[in-house]
């Protein structure tokens, strides 16, 4: 096939996203459904999804729950009133990205800052030289915390475009 073949450019986009999937913890599988549903001009349906990607009903099944449940991927009733699910793709990848950062990122910053104020409570009865340097590391490791919870925020309260003229605007 001819490099300028959108079919074969296409398929080579859904490879990339199968691969980055896996970087992402998630399986090959549902990095291709993603771009097939990124792909299509409309929601498709567990079984137009097994006829385009090769993979079994139950494969389908478990991906688009996944997906779905991570916000990559929306459910769709039929047109006409029809039983029928159908998936469609959330296209502001930025969106999922900020959705991550509140649901995971924030709350397991959130417990290392706990567990750093508890590791400082513990050392604040002791007063000798190595728990010194402990404490001193450990509030450096809150302060940091801090600088990426505040990162973290601004990330989830701002677009792209927000960030990127913020970031330039500073760098001009």
């Amino acid at each position: 096939m001819n490099g300028d073949d959108p079919e074969a450019v296409r398929e080579d986009v859904i490879e990339s996203m199968e691969r980055s999937a896996e970087v992402y913890g998630l399986s090959r599988s549902a990095g291709r459904v993603y771009g097939v549903l990124y792909f299509s001009t409309g929601p498709l349906s567990i079984p137009e999804l097994v006829e385009e990607t090769g993979y079994a009903k139950s494969t389908i099944s478990n991906v688009t729950r996944k997906l779905t449940r991570i916000g990559l991927v929306q459910r769709r009733s039929s047109s006409g009133g029809g039983r029928r699910v159908r998936f469609a793709p959330e296209t502001d990848l930025w969106f999922v990205v900020q959705d991550v950062f509140q649901q995971y990122l924030a709350r397991e910053m959130t417990s290392a800052q706990r567990s750093l104020d508890r590791a400082l409570d513990r050392l604040e009865s002791e007063d000798n030289q190595e728990r010194t340097a402990d404490r001193d590391r450990i509030e450096d490791l809150q302060e940091t915390y801090g600088d990426l919870q505040r990162l973290l925020e601004l990330a989830t309260e701002h677009s792209t475009t927000e960030l990127i003229e913020a970031i330039e605007q500073y760098d001009g």
